[in-house]
């Protein structure tokens, strides 16, 4: 009777999202409602141009002090949690000694220190043979040449590296012990089959990454340990309570995203942008993103822009003062007095083109020396029109990525939106006008943890499998048509936009010379 009793307290499920900005909790009952929400903010750090690193340790705090807090709201209790799932920023690159300790930071997805490092792999090693195997070209963005990078540079992290983890996996160690590699992150490593979803220790032995480094690869669904008596100290969490890996944030917001099926696509409006189309089977692209889906046999043929929410962020960082202080006034977000001037400009923003590289820009142009750019400045120009012109680079950036992945043969229907932007109506119906996809918003910023409880909701059984719990959990709530009579605007906008970075990546490629 207690046992019983026991399971049916247990109603909840806990994600764990490793975002770059912030780790969000978000705690899920059964038909995917969310029921408490807490972030858990952390730095990146730039020690030198090119550079961008965050601590892992840093994160762990973070997860385990918004835990913490949604436990003392005292709305959910730790016995109430059946299961955790965690998912997390791509390319991590974490070096744990045998103890487990943290030997160094980890340059995260924008940091292009190891372009040389690149350079010399391809060159050693071959451009082709690298993408047979891992079905994705070589980029100092990738965990790949980051491994390298300790091994010349840090040679004592790297002789006392017992393995090298990404963002959730080192999450679910620090929750449960066990040193694990999940499928659908496997991508970053140019030793990772892509066809199999296994190591191939011979192309490991040849870049010059030890076998010893590399976790045992686990589907992101199974149960790979419960929560130790040191992580329930740390994080307020019930020492048992089961933990699956979870996966890649772009594949966990895809699934939370209700993509479950080929031809489905998830439009990510995170930090950075992007898109991820499921397939039944491995389609790759030199220009884009190949990488196992959280649903077992599937594949997502990703975009991944350095140009998403991150831009609306430093735009209010630096512009929105004056928003900020209205906010008392009117009880109107920075953000939604941001979208109310972006929309009082006419779409095309009056011939203002912004270029979203603020950091580089990964998929399809690959350049880690691009930068962002607005042309057409004039007087006439406002803060509204920087403001839509930014939203509007965004969508070129994602049109950019569509046309790319349907020319390489992907079919690209209906778009699933997630992450911040989705919030913003006015920002998705440009998305939607720009591509000319119709666009489908369900959870918005919840669908990344909603991705990751689902795939602790299939390890323990409460869901037959991901495409039943997708079913169960994901609801749209609002849905955008593209406006054909926009088509003209923004189509010289787009042409424009193509031809700008075409005109301008010698010049960029230069001033980063100057800067080196």
């Amino acid at each position: 009777m207690q046992a019983g009793k026991d399971r049916s307290m247990k109603e909840y499920l806990l994600g764990i999202d490793i975002g770059t900005s912030a780790c969000k909790i978000a705690v899920f009952r059964q038909d995917g409602t969310a029921v408490e929400k807490e972030n858990g903010n952390y730095a990146v750090y730039y020690p030198k141009r090119g550079w961008a690193e965050q601590d892992p340790d840093e994160w762990w705090q973070a997860v385990g002090n918004a835990i913490k807090r949604i436990f003392e709201r005292g709305k959910v209790r730790p016995e109430n949690i059946a299961g955790i799932g965690i998912d997390g920023q791509s390319w991590s690159a974490i070096p744990i000694d045998p103890e487990g300790n943290v030997l160094s930071r980890t340059p995260i997805w924008f940091d292009v220190r190891s372009r040389d490092i690149c350079r010399r792999l391809e060159a050693r090693i071959g451009k082709d043979r690298l993408f047979d195997v891992a079905g994705n070209p070589l980029s100092p963005s990738y965990t790949t040449a980051k491994i390298l990078w300790y091994k010349e540079n840090t040679p004592e992290v790297y002789q006392h590296t017992d393995k090298i983890l990404q963002s959730n996996s080192f999450i679910a160690y620090r929750l449960t012990g066990k040193a694990c590699q999940d499928l659908s992150q496997g991508y970053g490593l140019h030793c990772f089959d892509m066809q199999t979803g296994s190591w191939d220790f011979k192309m490991a032995a040849e870049i010059g990454i030890p076998e010893k480094f590399l976790p045992e690869i686990v589907a992101c669904s199974t149960v790979i340990g419960t929560v130790t008596k040191k992580a329930s100290g740390e994080t307020g969490l019930l020492e048992g309570t089961p933990v699956v890996p979870g996966g890649l944030d772009a594949a966990c917001g895809t699934l939370g995203a209700g993509v479950t099926e080929a031809g489905m696509t998830q439009e990510q409006g995170g930090q950075a942008g992007g898109m991820s189309i499921c397939m039944d089977e491995p389609k790759a692209d030199p220009s884009l993103i190949l990488g196992f889906h959280v649903v077992p046999g599937k594949w997502l043929l990703q975009g991944g822009t350095t140009g998403g929410g991150g831009v609306m962020r430093w735009l209010e960082r630096e512009l929105g003062g004056y928003e900020r202080l209205k906010e008392k006034e009117t009880a109107k977000s920075s953000l939604v007095q941001f979208n109310e001037l972006a929309a009082a400009v006419r779409p095309g923003s009056d011939g203002l083109i912004f270029l979203p590289y603020m950091a580089g820009e990964r998929s399809p142009i690959w350049d880690p020396d691009a930068r962002g750019v607005y042309f057409g400045l004039d007087f006439s120009k406002t803060k509204g029109h920087l403001i839509r012109a930014a939203m509007e680079g965004v969508a070129f950036a994602l049109k950019h990525n569509l046309d790319t992945a349907e020319k390489a043969g992907a079919s690209v229907g209906e778009l699933r939106a997630m992450g911040g932007s989705a919030n913003s109506v006015l920002w998705t119906q440009i998305k939607s006008d720009i591509t000319g996809k119709p666009i489908a918003v369900p959870f918005s910023d919840a669908a990344t943890t909603l991705g990751a409880a689902i795939l602790a909701g299939v390890g323990i059984g409460m869901y037959p499998d991901c495409t039943e719990a997708a079913r169960q959990t994901v609801h749209v709530t609002r849905r955008h048509e593209p406006n054909p009579d926009r088509d003209a605007f923004y189509k010289k906008n787009y042409e424009i936009y193509l031809e700008l970075y075409q005109d301008l990546k010698g010049l960029m490629k230069k001033a980063g010379e100057r800067q080196d």
